[in-house]
């Protein structure tokens, strides 16, 4: 890159460019400039084509920062544009520069210019008009550029570049209003998801410690197994898993990944475990996986939302023909003009869009996130919700509060031999055995050969040539074919009681331990499906794969009137499928692996936040911090947007229509039809980005 320092002080540099900076790569040039470790802070002046580089006053790093911005070449900035797609939201003072530029360009041309050089500039800026209205009349559509080109084009022909030139600025100036409104909106989400904390799972030597994924760096090993997602971009070091990839390929099907291989942030193990060596700084990873969410959420759009943008343009040729019998009524290009500068379609696409941006941002900030429009929609059209009982109704950390030894086996082998098992899933219950071994001191070092997770039933692996299994009851004692006699039935019966939830442990067809694990119901979570209830949800139902005890206890303390236990995967997603069958529009909140199924089956899917990525990467909406109040607040601020998108339709359509009409009497000039047409349309953008007031409970 060539540049030359302007002027500088100890610490500090400005530099000029060789040229302006366009205003898109403004952020990826100051990522560039900040990679540099000298770098303390850098600021791009986009417009004047200059740099000011703070820089730590140390020896020999004034050349060192001189010498990385030698080496920023356009690759860098291309290879950075995806993670800064929206970095002008946090630059609102580039706003004030490029208002600045505008209005200094137009006064100049009209205060110092005589009329053939007016004309000759006008001609050269309408350029730009032309082309686009071409390029849409090229696709066979009339839409806004068209409108915008035959307004600017009437007076040109006229030879009035003065009023050519005031329509082409007042456009310009509210293309840069409508552009900067939706970029900070667009900002504020990514600002919202940012905030929402991820874990990793990272390995040092024979500990596995649970790590929030911006502490890791280029280096770190990290492990991933059955159900968890893949949060950084890195290199297989050992172990083979099944990786789905389809939020980055599109590909249905899972991929083997092995020793050697590349995976991506974003993307989650269906089924193994492998150990990763993180490549790219975790923070870059997540942010493009956030961009993408967010330039994805098109998507998804409502029917509301798609219905209002295609009116939009379908109003366009009306315009048209507005204008053609204004022309042959009064033979005024005034008025026919006034008749062309006003339009529906920016008004409709910017305060539909800007008001759903303002939704999901405000989702993410009250702990949950949505894929668009489209979702907030069907929770806000449901009347059902189904819920799973682990980790959504009950605490997504329960614990180990009882275990029962038969026949030669002690308590703690019982422990040892479920952890080792249970340590390579990251299901609640897995994690509450893992958790119990380690609070007793209880080593757990892997003495069995690879183990097999068998979705919402258990784990079967071999120890010593012996098969090993632990699981549910139907699992290990229905399926498995494990005795049981009447003495270790009665011993579970009394000693469990109905609180806690059993989980059996065989080896070699013996039954050989039981572990009780308690599994509270979490805080608010009656109050919350009452609340549901007065927001119209007609059915509440729970659905498990634990037993008949556990999930009518839990039924009884949730309020939850319907439930249904001992379902497996397969079960969940034919009941919600039933539901569906009879008409009811249905939401599913679950967080594991088995609620995969039906999670994909539902008008909507809820995952937990705590849950497996497999669960979240199916599901339309996430909760972050898993708790249900949550959901009432969604169901709230799915109606509030619905509302407000209906208030911005009318505003649009009724303050364009009089604007409109005034231009067509005279009452206006096409100048101030303009200026009126894009002040509303900027001050509804602005009005429709306003956080969401909901009622309180």
């Amino acid at each position: 890159m060539r540049f030359s320092v302007a002027s500088e002080i100890p610490g500090r540099l400005r530099v000029k460019l060789a040229g302006p900076v366009p205003a898109e790569d403004m952020g990826p040039f100051e990522a560039a400039l900040a990679a540099c470790p000298d770098v303390v802070h850098a600021r791009v002046y986009p417009r004047i084509g200059e740099v000011a580089v703070s820089f730590r006053a140390t020896e020999g790093a004034r050349a060192r920062v001189l010498d990385h911005l030698g080496g920023i070449d356009a690759a860098t900035i291309d290879r950075l544009r995806p993670e800064h797609a929206f970095s002008l939201a946090r630059h609102s003072d580039q706003l004030l520069l490029d208002l600045v530029w505008i209005a200094g360009a137009y006064l100049l041309r009209r205060w110092f210019l005589p009329m053939p050089a007016s004309m000759a500039l006008g001609l050269l800026a309408y350029r730009r008009f032309l082309v686009d209205a071409l390029r849409s009349l090229g696709r066979a559509r009339l839409d806004v550029p068209v409108l915008d080109a035959a307004a600017i084009g009437m007076s040109l022909v006229q030879l009035d570049p003065k009023t050519a030139g005031e329509t082409m600025f007042l456009l310009g100036v509210g293309e840069t209003l409508e552009e900067y409104t939706q970029v900070r909106s667009e900002g504020a989400l990514v600002d919202a998801l940012l905030d929402v904390a991820e874990n990793a799972q990272k390995v040092e030597g024979d500990l596995e410690l649970e790590v929030p994924v911006s502490s890791l760096q280029v280096g770190d090993v990290v492990a991933v197994r059955t159900g968890m997602g893949v949060s950084i971009d890195g290199e297989v070091m050992a172990g083979t898993a099944m990786v789905n990839q389809a939020s980055l390929t599109g590909e249905p099907l899972a991929v083997e990944r092995t020793a050697g291989d590349r995976v991506f942030a974003g993307t989650s193990v269906e089924d193994g475990e492998i150990l990763v060596r993180v490549t790219s700084a975790p923070n870059e990873t997540r942010l493009r996986s956030i961009v993408s969410l967010v330039k994805n959420a098109d998507q998804y759009k409502s029917r509301r939302q798609a219905s209002r943008e295609a009116l939009a343009d379908r109003i366009v040729p009306w315009n048209f023909a507005l204008a053609g019998g204004v022309a042959l009524a009064t033979r005024s290009m005034m008025r026919t003009s006034a008749a062309l500068m006003v339009d529906y379609s920016c008004g409709l696409k910017l305060t539909s869009s800007i008001s759903v941006l303002s939704a999901m941002s405000q989702s993410a900030r009250a702990g949950f996130t949505v894929k668009g429009s489209k979702y907030f929609d069907a929770v806000r059209e449901a009347d059902t919700i189904v819920f799973d009982k682990t980790g959504t109704l009950t605490e997504a950390t329960p614990r180990v509060a009882k275990v029962l030894a038969f026949g030669s086996w002690e308590v703690e082998e019982v422990i040892r031999l479920s952890a080792c098992l249970e340590e390579h899933f990251p299901h609640p219950v897995a994690r509450a055995v893992v958790n119990h071994a380690r609070e007793l001191g209880i080593d757990h070092r892997e003495r069995h050969a690879e183990v097999e997770y068998i979705v919402a039933h258990g784990i079967a692996s071999t120890l010593d040539g012996k098969r090993v299994v632990i699981g549910s009851e139907h699992f290990v004692i229905a399926d498995e074919g494990v005795g049981i006699d009447g003495r270790q039935k009665g011993r579970i019966t009394r000693q469990l009681k109905d609180h806690l939830s059993p989980l059996y442990l065989a080896v070699d067809g013996e039954l050989v331990g039981v572990l009780g694990v308690e599994d509270p119901l979490k805080a608010g979570v009656r109050e919350a499906i009452d609340e549901l209830r007065l927001l119209g949800f007609t059915r509440v139902v729970m659905l498990t794969g634990d037993g008949e005890r556990t999930a009518a206890r839990i039924a009884r303390e949730s309020g939850v009137v319907e439930w249904r236990a001992g379902l497996l995967p397969e079960d969940k997603h034919a009941y919600v499928s039933q539901l569906k069958a009879e008409g009811r529009r249905v939401i599913m909140v679950g967080d594991g692996v088995n609620d995969a199924p039906a999670l994909a089956v539902a008008d909507v899917g809820i995952a937990m936040g705590q849950g497996t990525a497999v669960a979240k990467e199916v599901a339309d909406i996430t909760l972050t911090d898993g708790d249900l109040d949550s959901i009432v607040t969604l169901v709230r601020l799915s109606r509030a947007l619905v509302r407000r998108m209906d208030a911005m339709f009318f505003r649009v359509m009724l303050l364009n229509s009089l604007f409109m009409l005034l231009g067509v009497v005279g009452a206006v000039t096409p100048q101030a039809s303009s200026l009126l047409h894009n002040a509303t349309t900027i001050a509804l953008s602005y009005s429709a980005s306003r956080p969401y007031r909901l009622p309180a409970r």
